[in-house]
């Protein structure tokens, strides 16, 4: 599987670095996954919402092969001028993730990152989950709000705020390679997953 984390001017760290980490260990393990934080403009450095700085290895390539896109958020409750909601409010975000949608690529993302999945007009009518601050907005683009720390609906997942990137990680590794390698991730890091995770029944 190949995977890339979006990261923009203040994104939240832990949105971000909890899923990495927990897809490389996959992949240290064995899983046939590899993962990049990259930013949509090939930025040599962007700086997260607590002030770190990463050097995305790489900009987001529309039209080379992905198979996920990790959408993270931060900056959302207080309106900062840097972070999910001013990426939503300039829409280069949303339109790229418009874009890798329609080619294929399943969206997911961490906390507030799914209001830039929801301003790419992909919630509408849909099973989604996100910060408890940004509840209500999410519900404004249309969104079915489920109670669940991930939302799986197929080609849209979603979870809740901030630690539950630790959780989207955990079931991407089991969606994609079967629970006994996330059983082995869980144990390597040393946690244990929380809440529940709601899956749409197969018909």
């Amino acid at each position: 599987m190949e995977a890339a984390i979006l990261v923009f001017n203040g994104f939240d760290e832990l949105d971000a670095i909890a899923p990495y980490e927990v897809l490389r260990l996959a992949a240290s393990l064995g899983a046939h996954i590899q993962v990049e934080l990259v930013s949509l403009d090939g930025s040599a450095e962007v700086v997260a919402a607590h002030g770190a700085r990463f050097q995305p290895a790489g900009r987001l390539a529309i039209d080379q092969p992905l198979d996920a896109l990790i959408v993270p958020g931060g900056g959302w409750w207080n309106r900062a001028s840097q972070g999910a909601w001013a990426e939503l409010q300039r829409g280069e975000i949303p339109a790229a993730i418009a874009q890798l949608h329609h080619r294929g690529v399943t969206i997911a993302s961490v906390c507030t990152g799914a209001l830039l999945v929801a301003g790419a007009g992909l919630v509408e009518g849909r099973p989604a989950t996100t910060h408890h601050v940004a509840v209500d907005a999410l519900r404004d683009f249309g969104a079915e709000i489920v109670d669940a720390r991930v939302v799986d609906d197929g080609d849209i997942v979603t979870a809740g705020g901030v630690t539950s990137g630790l959780d989207l990680g955990l079931w991407l590794v089991e969606r994609w390679c079967g629970p006994e390698v996330a059983r082995r991730v869980e144990h390597a890091l040393e946690y244990e997953r929380r809440g529940s995770v709601w899956r749409r029944s197969s018909p």
